[in-house]
């Protein structure tokens, strides 16, 4: 939680969702030799309105070994940071906002 003083605000950035995995988790070599692994998250917004679709990156080994035991459809808990990440594809220069995952935990509800 971010702390408040007179005169200066923490910042921070700091995710943790709650949702279903939506189709299996991928894993890949990018050119630059290190190892990914992502997944799609689907998290109910409060209420009952809608869903949203949250793409989520895994860096460490901990949290790829994590994800490559999940399935389509299981539930879990994600804690993490948002990230911008930047890419080249043949089209040009792009980039995209996912959550990179610090801890992964199936939910076994």
């Amino acid at each position: 939680m971010a702390t408040t003083t007179q005169d200066h605000v923490e910042e921070i950035n700091l995710v943790e969702l709650t949702g279903r995995v939506s189709g299996d988790p991928q894993a890949r070599e990018l050119p630059s030799g290190d190892e990914l692994m992502t997944l799609r998250l689907v998290v109910a917004r409060a209420g009952s309105g809608p869903v949203d679709t949250i793409d989520c990156a895994c860096w460490s080994a901990l949290a790829r070994r994590a994800a490559g035991r999940l399935r389509d459809g299981d539930r879990v808990r994600v804690e993490g940071a948002l990230r911008r990440r930047f890419f080249r594809t043949p089209t040009g220069p792009a980039s995209r906002y996912e959550v990179e995952v610090r801890r992964l935990v199936r939910d076994r509800r």
